[in-house]
Parts: C-alpha cells; structure tokens; sequence
C-alpha cells in the first residue's frame, strides 16, 4: 500500500468514526423562556454565547411558566421544548406532571458551582437548578406618588384607587402573593375568605398575568403604584421613567428562575450542554447585570450599582430572602384560583 493510499484509508476511517457523532448533533434546540427583558437577556447572556461555543442555534419559545407547563404537558408524547426555564412552584407542578428529566452532573458539571439553595432534588436525583433570584416588591411612579409607600396596606389608600396592579393567580407569583398577604396579615391559615375580601376591596386598574403586563401597566401610566418584581422595575427605571422599588416593611417575597430538562427530548445531550452554559460565572453575571437577578452561582462578582438592584441588596444573599414552601402553596393552588375566579375576576 502506497503512502497515499494509507493517507486515504486513514482519513476515511476517521471520517466513518467521527460522521455519527456529527450527526447526533442537532442544528437547533428550543428553549422555553419568558417574554420581554427576560427573554433579551437569556438570549444575550446564555443562548448567544452557547451557538457560538457549539454551532447549535436557540429557537426561543416565548410564554410565561404557567403557559410553558402547559405547553409540556400538552406535547408530553413528543416534546419538542428541549430545555424550559420556568418558576418556582411551578417547577415543583413540571415535576408532579412528570415532564422534566434528571439533571446530571457529568453531563452538568456546573451543578457543581450553583449554590446548594438552587438545585432542587426528588429523592436522590435534580430535576430543577435555578439560574437566579428576583423579588416581588412595591413599585411606583416617583412623579405621581411623592411620598415612598412603606408598606403592602397602602395600597388600598383612597388615592391610588384605579391606579394598583397585583398579580392575578394567571401569573406564577399571584398565588403565593395571595397567602404572602394572608400571612402578613395575619389571616387563620388556610382561611381564605378574610384575604379575598380585602382584596375585593382593592380599587385595582388591572391584575397582571405577566411581567410584561405589569411593566406596560406602569409605562403607559395606568397604574402608578402596586407589585412589581425587582427585575422589571429596575428596567423601567433604566430606561429614564420615574419608578421606584422598595422592599416593604413586612417584607418581599422571592422566587428563583428554574432551568428544567424536558423529558423525552430527542437532543438531551445538547440539552444540558445548554444548562452547563448557563450555570457559567459568566452567565450569571450577566443576567445580574441585565436583569438583577440574584445569582444562583457561587463567587459571582458585580457592580456595585448592580448590587444594590439585586434581590437581596448590595451586601445580602440568598440567605435574606423570604422563600416559600412550594408544596404547601400548590396544595392549596387550586382552591386559590377557584376562589379567585369566583370573587375577584368576575366581580
């Protein structure tokens, strides 16, 4: 055999060995996240530079984590969301309906380097691993409210009538901010009836069931006070319009954006390599930058001006914030949405 002829031989036995590993790569994999500034900045911070380590490009499926779930659940023979990013508590239903997969560490190897708080296990195995914090605080508009709320009950003062947004249960965070003020206030737990009230009273311009909802409630001036995550606020105010946050004296409540592995998909591999990346200090600092979520990944360094935009303060951590019992909150989930649909959505 000629040298030339070995050249040859060799390089088509490499070509046959290497062929079905090219092959199993997938030209595109889809990811479920959520709408506006968060959907810019998973783009930006994880689905951008993921195509340019590994060639796959990111179809985003846009939808709120109520809506993704549903999307799952609805496509559970034949998935074809690769990877979803959905909320707390809602995490927890993905995994009760059986639609997300294991997530392992040799295929993750950044779990690693996540904070333990923010991988969430069944048994022995993580089926979830939150990418970053945000809470849910009072937001206003610094023009129309001259004096900073301090607490949750003012929202019911006579001059803000017509003028609140609150999330309805349509959206992930209506649910546990329904049994937060239950809480605060001091209602019997599990005695719905005092809160609804209340609420009932509320003289609300609208109950959002997205974040984007919310943003373009305080952009266009219909509502200048209410609930608002810290995400969203700060990016108002970013832009130049005149809202402030504050966390109120009976606190805020947090939650975490979860990342999730849909079972069943076709593209698992480059399904977690999609996770891996977004578990990257680099990752994270960016939506800490971009969205002020606190982030889920140890030894991540920020501005200070970032800093104090996070969830937990400049010199907090995750550790400060108030998080809820997802399983107590879902017991009752379906009980909240029923009562809410009764009272306060057809009132």
């Amino acid at each position: 055999m000629t040298p030339t002829v070995r050249l040859a031989t060799a390089m088509l036995a490499t070509t046959l060995l290497t062929a079905p590993a090219l092959a199993q790569q997938p030209s595109s994999i889809t990811v479920a996240w959520y709408g506006g500034n968060w959907g810019d900045a998973f783009k930006a911070c994880v689905a951008e530079p993921f195509t340019k380590a590994t060639g796959i490009a990111v179809n985003a499926e846009i939808g709120t984590s109520t809506v993704t779930l549903a999307k799952l659940q609805q496509q559970k023979a034949a998935p074809t969301i690769d990877v979803a990013w959905m909320d707390g508590g809602i995490s927890e239903l993905a995994l009760a309906a059986e639609v997300t997969d294991t997530l392992d560490p040799a295929a993750i190897p950044n779990l690693a380097n996540t904070l333990p708080e923010a991988i969430y296990k069944s048994g022995a195995t993580t089926y979830a691993v939150g990418s970053g914090y945000y809470s849910l605080g009072l937001t206003y508009n610094t023009q129309k409210v001259k004096t900073a709320p301090t607490s949750w009950n003012d929202l019911w003062k006579p001059e803000f009538e017509d003028a609140v947004t609150i999330p309805s249960p349509a959206n992930s965070s209506g649910v546990p901010f329904g049994m937060f003020l239950s809480k605060i206030w001091g209602h019997p737990a599990g005695d719905l009836a005092p809160t609804f009230k209340k609420i009932k009273e509320l003289k609300a311009a609208l109950f959002f069931d997205s974040s984007g909802a919310a943003t373009n409630a305080y952009q266009s001036g219909e509502a200048i006070i209410g609930a608002h995550f810290n995400v969203g606020a700060w990016d108002l105010a970013d832009k130049g319009l005149p809202i402030g946050f504050v966390v109120p004296k009976e606190g805020a409540w947090a939650t975490d954006a979860r990342l999730h592995l849909v079972k069943g998909t076709p593209k698992k591999d480059a399904a977690a390599k999609f996770i891996n990346q977004a578990l990257t200090p680099e990752a994270s600092g960016c939506l800490a930058e971009k969205l002020y979520l606190g982030p889920s990944v140890k030894n991540v360094a920020v501005k200070p001006e970032t800093a104090r935009k996070l969830p937990w303060g400049e010199t907090g951590s995750v550790k400060n914030l108030q998080l809820f019992d997802w399983a107590e909150i879902n017991g009752l989930r379906a009980r909240v949405v029923d009562e809410w649909n009764r009272q306060i959505a057809r009132k």
